[in-house]
C-alpha cells in the first residue's frame, strides 16, 4: 500500500449485506437437525432453523474476503456430517467444515487450479456434488471443466484428487447438475452450446440454427477418467437443470426447464414435456411466456416431489408417475409427467425444503421469508396437466395451460428475516430528537418496497406496564431463600416508605415480611442460605427465616448514604464519610467489622462484587467519592480496609459494579469494574483479581443524565444495565465474546433491577416515572432495528422536507401496468380475460405489460403517522428519475417539489420521447402537494439541486441553469459539462461538483457576473460513477458501480484559481489537456467494497461522535469510512493489517490485498473487517502479534474496539 497518501480511511462494515445469493441445506453441525448455509456478497453465513418455535437464528456470519460464486453441501459415506465446497474467485477449490463446538468455519482443503478473478474461462462458476459424496464437477462459464474425486485416507481425514479435465473449447455453459445414479460411475449432466461455427459465420445462418445440448458427462473410477457419454438437444431456451431422484428411489435423469416448457429427460427414457402454466385475469397478457427461474426437489420415504418458481413467483408442484409392472410393483420407467399450481411465495434465488416441514425462500428482493408446510396441495381442487396433453419434440409449439391465482394454502408464513435488499438510497438525520441520528433508507423493489427506519438498539419485548400510586426511587426484587429459582418479591422504595410486593399467578402487596415500611430504601438482598437484608437510611435490619429481625442502628447525628451487599458481605458509607464493612458470621448472623474506615470525601456509591464459586468473601470493595476518584478497597482478612489501588474520573462516580464477565483476550471470564459518572460517562476498567490493580480503562458516553449501574442476566450470562438519558445494556457478544454496549429500544428508565419469574425466567424490572414496568430483551445478534413503511413501486430516490420531519420519494417500475390503464382495463368488459379477482401486489407482484411504465410521487411521514400521507400518479407513460426540494430567490425564497421525469424510457438501448420538469408547492407543513406546471425539455433530467436560489438541472450530458416563472421554468444559463450523461450533482459556493455516468467527477465553478458554468477539473480514469458527495471544498467522496469507494482532491492552486474575482476568462480560454478539463484531480484514497455504493454521506452516527462517511450498498450494506487523525494510528493499523493478512487468511483462500484492489491498488485505506477479526484469533497467534507490535492484547483489542465506537455502533 502507498504509505505516502496523506489521507487515510478506516473502513467498517455498520450491517453486513442482506442479498442471499445462494442457499444451501445440510447437516453441517453433525446432529440431526438441519442448517441453512447462505453466501451473501462476500460473507458466509450459516442459520439454525427452529422447528418448535418457527424460527430462524444466525449462528455465525464470517466475511471471506472474496467473491463467493457457488455453494455445495455433500457427506462422504459413512460420515455423519455434511461440508461445504466453496467456488470462489480465488482460483482454488475450497472445503470447508462448520465446527460447533467452537461455532466457527474450518478450511479441510484448498487446491489452487487457475488465475484468480471471476474470468470466463477460470472455473468456479458452476459446482455439482455427487449426491453420494464421491466426486464434485467445478466449470466455468465457458470451455473448461474439472473433476475432483473426494475420498478419504487412512486416518478417515477427507482427501482430494488431482483434477482430472473435461476441457470442450468454444463451449459455452448454461447449467450443470449431478446426475443421481445411485453406486454407479458418478455422471454429471451439463447444459451447453458449441458456437464454433458461429464465430466463422458471417451471415448470421448458423447462429439461427445453434443447438443447445443436454451433455452427460462420465467419471469412471476404475480408470480415473471423465468420458462424454451422451448428448442430445434440448429447446433452445433451456436455462436450467434438476436432478431427478434415481437408484432405489426414481428413475434418475433431469428435468431440463426452458421457456414455456418443462421437459424430463434421461439417456435411457423417452422425454416427457408439460408447459408452465400461465396467469389468468383480467389484467394478465395471455401471450406472455413464463420461465422457471429457481426449483427444488424433495425426497420423502418412497415419493418425491418438485417446487418450481416461475418469475412471477408463482409455485407449481411437479411430479413423475412411473410404469408399474402387472404385480403393481413400480418399475425405472416413466409414464408421464405432471404440473400444478401450489401457491404463491416472493421470487426466490433459492428455495430450500427442510425435513422438519419448512420452506425457506431466500428472496431476490425483499425479506426472506420462512413457510410452514400445511399440506402438499394432493387433495385440492386445482387443475393438473400432465404430459399427455403436450407433444415431447422441443420445437413444437406447446398449448398454452391456464390458472387461477390465489392466497396461499399450503404453505403459511412463520417468520420474516428482514433484508435491505436492493437499497436504493439513503439519508441520516435525527427526526424524533433523539440522542443519536436515524437512518432512513428506500429499498425493495415493485411493490415489496418499502422506506425503512434504523435505529441503533435491541429489541426489547415489553410484559408489564402498570401504574403506581405515587413516584417510586428505586427496585429490587429478591428471592427468599438461596435455591428458590425465581424472584419472590419486588420491593418498591418511596421516598418516605417501602412497599412489598409479592410475585405469583398475579402481583400483590404483602405486609408480614419483615422490610421496615415507614422508611425509605437503600438496598435489598438474599443473605446466606435463607435470611434477607434491607438497608435503611437509619440502620441495617437483618430478617431471619424464623422472622427473627437483628436491627444495627447508625451512631447518632449519621446516616447511611450509600449501601452494597452481595449474599455474605455488607458495606455501608456514612454520611460522616466512614464505611462500615459487615461479614457473615459461620451461625449466619452479620457480624461488624472493628475499624471504620474514613474516607477523605463524601461517599457517593459503593460496590462489592459478586462471591466467586468456592470462596466465603469477595476480596474487593470499590468506593466512589465526590472528589472525583474511585478507590479499591481490600476486604482480605488480614488487610480489612487497606487501600490497593486508586483511579481519579472526570466527575464524581454515581454508580460502581464489580462484576466477573466473559472476555475475549484471555478467552475466560474476567473481573471488571464498570463505572458510571454523573456526566452521563461509563467506563469500564479491568480489575485484577489478585493485586487489585485497575488497568485497560474503556469509556463511552451514555447520554447528558448521571448514569445508574445495575447487574442483570442475559441468556444465561451477566451483563450491565446502564441507564442515562436512555437505557443501555452492556453484554458479551454470543459469538465474539467482545464487550458490547447497545441502547435498547424502549422508554427511559429512572432504576432497573433483574426479574425473574415462571412467566419470565430473564427480565428486566424498572421504573419510569410513576410506572412500573417487566420487559426482557430476546435477541442479543441484531443491533440495528428496523420499521418499515410500505410503498408502492420501486423506489428511485427520495429528500426530505427542508423544515418538517417528512420525506418525499419517487417511485416507477418498468413493464408494468400503470393506474390508469389497470382500471381502464378492468373496468372495460369485452376484455376481461376470465374473471380473476384482483390480488394484492405485495405478493403476487403487479400486471406486466412490455414497454409500460408505472410510477408515483409519495409524501412520507416516518415519525407520527408512519405511513404515506399522499400519492401523486404520473400519467402518459412517465416515470420519476430525479427530485429535490429548490428555495427560488425570485419567489421569496419559498420551497418547491422538483421532479424531473422522462416519457416512454427505454433503459437500454437508452431511448425516450421527451423529458419534463414538475414544480409541485407545499401545503400543509409539506404534507400535500399542489402541481403548479411542468416545462418540456429535450431529455429526461437525470440530476437536479438547487444551487444559488435557482435550480441546477443535469439534461444529458448538459448543465442547466433554470429560473422559476409564472407558466413554466426559465432557462438562464447552460454548457456541456461532461461527455456523456449527469448522473449526480453537488455543491458548496459557486463550485459545482458534475458525476458522469461512465467519466467520474468533473469540477465546474459559475461565474455569476458573466453567466457562465466553465469545468476546470476532471479525473483522470474513467470511473462509472453511481453516487458521490463533497467531504470538504477540495475533496469529493463517492463509488462506482464495480464496488468501488474514491475519494478525489482538486489541487490547491487549482481551486483558488478557479474562485478568484473576475470574467473567469483566463479559464475560459486555459488549454484543454487530453480532451479533457485543464487541471486534473488527485486520488487520495481507494477501496473495493464487493457492493455496487448507492449512495454516500458525511454524517455523524453517534452523540458526540466525529464525522464518518457513510455508504451504502445495493445489497443491503451499511458501511462506514473513518478518516485517521494520528500518523500514529495509520502505522499501526497498517502494521496489525499485514500481520492479520498473513495470519488469518481469509476463508476462501483469496489474497486479501489483492482482493481489495480489484481494479486499482488499494490506496489510503485500511481494511477495519480485517482488523476486528483479530479477537477471534487463537491467543497463541494474538500474542505473537502483540509482541511484534510492541504492545500488550488488551491494548490492540481496546484500539480496535474504539475505532468503532467513538464513531458508530
Amino acid at each position: 500500500m502507498a504509505t505516502t497518501s496523506s489521507m487515510f480511511m478506516y473502513s467498517l462494515t455498520i450491517q453486513p449485506p442482506t442479498s442471499v445469493t445462494q442457499a444451501i441445506l445440510g447437516q453441517f453441525a453433525g446432529s440431526k437437525e438441519q442448517q441453512i448455509v447462505t453466501a451473501s456478497g462476500s460473507r458466509l453465513t450459516i442459520h439454525k432453523p427452529d422447528a418448535t418455535q418457527g424460527k430462524i437464528s444466525t449462528l455465525l456470519s464470517q466475511e471471506v474476503f472474496g467473491v463467493i460464486r457457488t455453494l455445495a453441501s455433500f457427506r462422504l459415506a459413512g460420515s455423519t456430517k455434511d461440508s461445504i465446497i466453496i467456488g470462489s474467485d480465488s482460483g482454488r477449490i475450497t472445503i470447508i467444515e462448520y465446527v460447533p463446538s467452537q461455532n466457527r468455519f474450518n478450511r479441510i482443503h484448498l487446491e489452487t487450479f487457475g488465475k484468480s478473478g471471476v474470468r470466463r474461462v477460470i472455473p468456479g462458476q458452476y459446482l455439482a456434488v455427487d449426491p453420494k459424496g464421491r466426486a464434485c464437477l467445478l466449470a466455468s462459464a465457458e470451455k473448461n471443466k474439472l473433476v475432483y474425486i473426494l475420498n478419504r485416507n487412512a486416518q478417515a481425514e477427507l482427501t482430494i484428487s488431482s483434477p482430472l479435465e473435461a476441457h470442450k473449447p468454444q463451449t459455452l455453459v448454461f447449467a450443470l447438475v449431478a446426475l443421481d445414479v445411485g453406486y454407479e460411475n458418478p455422471v454429471f449432466a451439463v447444459l451447453e452450446v458449441d458456437y464454433t461455427e458461429c464465430d466463422q459465420d458471417p451471415t448470421g445462418q448458423a447462429f439461427e440454427d445453434l443447438e443447445k445440448s443436454l451433455v452427460y458427462y462420465e467419471l469412471d473410477l476404475g480408470l480415473n477418467h471423465v468420458v462424454r457419454k451422451w448428448s442430445d438437444p434440448v429447446d433452445r431456451t433451456a436455462t436450467m437443470l434438476l436432478q431427478v431422484p434415481g437408484g432405489a428411489d426414481g428413475p434418475s435423469g433431469v428435468l431440463v426447464c426452458g421457456l414455456d416448457n418443462i421437459t424430463y429427460r434421461h439417456s435411457n427414457q423417452d422425454a416427457f414435456r408439460v408447459a408452465i402454466p400461465r396467469r389468468r385475469g383480467a389484467t394478465e397478457n395471455p401471450e406472455r411466456k413464463r420461465f422457471i427461474t429457481a426449483g427444488v426437489m424433495h425426497k420423502m420415504r418412497g415419493a418425491f416431489f418438485f417446487l418450481l418458481q416461475s418469475e412471477d413467483g408463482d409455485l407449481f408442484k411437479v411430479t413423475l408417475d412411473m410404469v408399474e409392472d402387472d404385480n403393481g410393483q413400480v418399475t425405472g420407467e416413466v409414464k408421464k409427467l405432471r404440473i400444478k399450481y401450489f401457491d404463491t411465495v416472493p421470487i426466490a434465488s433459492s428455495l430450500c425444503i427442510l425435513k422438519s416441514g419448512f420452506l425457506f425462500v431466500a428472496s431476490e428482493i425483499g425479506n426472506h421469508h420462512f413457510y410452514q408446510f400445511e399440506k402438499l396441495g394432493d387433495d385440492d381442487n386445482e387443475t393438473e396437466f400432465d404430459s399427455d396433453q403436450f407433444p415431447a419434440d422441443p420445437t413444437e409449439p406447446c398449448t398454452p395451460i391456464y390458472f387461477y391465482p390465489r392466497p396461499s394454502e399450503n404453505v403459511n408464513l412463520v417468520e420474516s428475516v428482514d433484508s435491505m435488499n436492493p437499497q436504493l438510497d439513503c439519508k441520516v438525520a435525527n427526526l424524533t430528537d433523539e440522542d443519536a441520528s436515524q437512518i432512513y433508507s428506500i429499498c425493495g423493489a415493485g411493490a415489496r418496497s418499502s422506506l425503512r427506519t434504523l435505529r441503533h438498539g435491541l429489541e426489547v419485548n415489553d410484559i408489564v406496564d402498570s401504574e403506581l400510586p405515587s413516584v417510586p426511587a428505586a427496585v429490587w426484587t429478591t428471592k427468599i431463600t438461596r435455591n428458590d429459582e425465581f424472584d419472590a418479591y419486588i420491593v418498591l422504595s418511596f421516598d418516605n416508605g417501602t412497599l412489598v410486593l409479592s410475585i405469583g399467578e398475579t402481583v400483590e402487596e404483602v405486609t408480614d415480611t419483615g422490610f421496615l415500611s415507614s422508611a425509605s430504601t437503600l438496598a435489598v438482598q438474599q443473605l446466606g442460605e435463607d435470611a434477607l437484608v434491607q438497608v435503611h437510611p437509619k440502620g441495617i435490619r437483618h430478617i431471619r427465616a424464623d422472622r427473627r429481625i437483628n436491627e444495627w442502628p447508625v451512631p447518632q447525628h449519621r446516616s447511611i448514604v450509600a449501601a452494597t451487599t452481595n449474599e455474605r458481605q455488607v458495606a455501608v458509607a456514612l454520611s460522616s464519610g466512614e464505611i462500615v464493612y459487615f461479614e457473615m458470621d459461620s451461625d449466619g448472623s452479620l457480624a461488624e467489622y472493628d475499624e471504620k474506615r474514613e474516607m477523605s470525601g463524601t461517599v457517593t456509591c459503593l460496590s462489592l462484587g459478586e462471591v466467586p464459586e468456592g470462596r466465603v468473601r469477595s476480596q474487593f470493595l470499590a468506593v466512589g467519592c465526590d472528589d472525583s476518584t474511585v478507590r479499591i478497597l481490600s476486604l482480605d482478612p488480614d488487610s480489612t480496609l487497606e487501600n490497593k489501588s486508586v483511579q481519579a474520573l472526570t466527575s464524581p462516580p454515581s454508580a460502581l459494579a464489580i462484576m466477573s464477565m466473559a472476555d475475549s483476550t484471555s478467552g475466560g471470564s474476567t473481573l471488571y469494574l464498570h463505572i458510571g459518572l454523573y456526566s452521563g460517562v461509563y467506563l469500564r476498567t479491568v480489575l485484577d483479581e489478585v493485586t487489585g490493580e485497575l488497568s485497560d480503562t474503556r469509556t463511552r458516553y451514555l447520554g447528558p443524565k448521571t448514569a445508574k449501574l445495575f447487574r442483570v442476566t442475559i441468556k444465561g450470562q451477566t451483563a450491565v444495565l446502564a441507564l442515562s438519558s436512555r437505557p443501555w445494556l452492556g453484554y458479551s457478544d454470543p459469538v465474539t465474546k467482545n464487550f458490547m454496549l447497545t441502547p435498547l429500544s424502549y422508554v427511559p428508565l429512572d432504576w432497573g433491577s433483574n426479574f425473574s419469574s415462571e412467566q419470565c425466567v430473564e427480565g428486566m424490572v424498572g421504573i419510569q416515572g410513576q410506572n412500573l414496568r417487566i420487559f426482557s430483551v430476546e435477541k442479543l445478534g441484531n443491533s440495528l432495528l428496523q420499521e418499515s413503511i410500505p410503498l408502492t413501486y420501486t423506489p428511485r430516490k427520495f429528500i426530505r422536507h427542508p423544515d418538517q420531519p417528512l420525506f418525499y420519494t419517487i417511485e416507477s417500475d418498468n413493464n408494468t401496468l400503470s393506474l390508469s390503464t389497470k382500471q381502464r382495463l378492468l373496468n372495460d368488459p369485452s376484455v376481461v380475460n376470465g374473471d380473476g379477482a384482483v390480488l394484492p401486489p405485495e405478493d403476487f407482484g403487479y400486471a406486466r405489460a412490455q414497454g409500460h411504465w408505472a410510477s408515483c410521487i409519495h409524501v412520507v411521514d416516518p415519525v407520527n403517522a408512519k405511513a404515506v400521507l399522499q400519492q401523486v400518479d404520473l400519467e402518459d407513460n412517465e416515470a420519476a428519475v430525479s427530485i429535490a426540494a429548490v428555495s427560488f430567490a425570485s419567489q421569496s425564497d419559498e420551497t418547491f417539489l422538483v421532479v424531473g421525469t422522462g416519457k416512454d424510457i427505454v433503459v437500454s438501448p437508452r431511448s425516450f420521447s421527451a423529458g419534463f420538469i414538475y414544480i409541485y408547492r407545499f401545503l400543509e407543513d409539506g404534507k400535500e402537494l399542489e402541481f403548479i406546471h411542468k416545462t418540456k425539455v429535450d431529455q429526461p433530467p437525470t440530476a437536479l439541486l438547487g444551487f444559488q436560489g435557482r435550480l441546477l438541472a443535469g439534461i444529458g450530458s448538459e448543465l442547466r441553469i433554470y429560473d422559476l416563472g409564472l407558466k413554466q421554468l426559465l432557462r438562464k444559463c447552460q454548457a456541456q459539462v461532461v461527455p456523456n450523461l449527469i448522473v449526480d450533482l453537488q455543491t458548496q459556493g459557486s463550485r459545482i461538483i458534475v458525476s458522469d455516468v461512465q467519466e467520474s467527477v468533473v469540477f465546474a465553478v459559475y461565474k455569476y457576473q458573466d453567466n457562465l458554468l466553465i469545468p476546470f477539473a476532471d479525473d483522470a480514469v474513467p470511473r462509472w460513477s453511481t453516487c458521490a458527495t463533497m467531504v470538504d471544498y477540495e475533496t469529493v467522496a463517492g463509488g462506482d458501480k464495480f464496488g468501488n469507494l474514491w475519494l478525489l482532491r482538486c489541487p490547491q492552486k487549482t481551486s483558488e484559481e478557479a474562485d478568484e474575482d473576475g470574467s473567469g476568462a483566463h479559464l475560459m480560454h486555459e488549454r484543454q489537456y487530453l480532451q479533457g478539463a485543464p487541471n486534473r484531480l488527485a486520488l487520495m484514497s481507494h477501496f473495493y467494497t464487493q457492493d455496487i455504493p448507492t449512495s454516500i454521506q458525511k454524517t455523524s452516527l453517534v452523540t458526540g461522535g466525529r464525522d464518518v462517511l457513510l455508504w451504502t450498498g445495493l445489497q443491503g450494506t451499511l458501511g462506514i469510512l473513518i478518516p485517521f487523525v494520528s500518523r500514529e494510528d495509520v502505522d499501526f493499523f497498517q502494521t496489525l493489517e499485514q500481520h492479520l493478512r498473513s495470519e488469518d487468511a481469509p476463508l476462501a483462500g483469496r489474497d486479501h490485498l489483492i482482493y481489495r484492489s480489484y481494479y486499482v491498488p488499494v490506496k489510503g485505506a485500511i481494511d477495519g473487517d480485517l482488523c476486528e477479526r483479530y479477537s477471534l484469533l487463537p491467543n497463541d497467534k494474538k500474542q505473537m502479534i502483540a509482541g511484534e507490535l510492541d504492545r500488550s492484547t488488551r491494548e490492540i483489542e481496546r484500539k480496535i474496539a474504539e475505532m468503532r465506537t467513538r464513531v458508530a455502533y
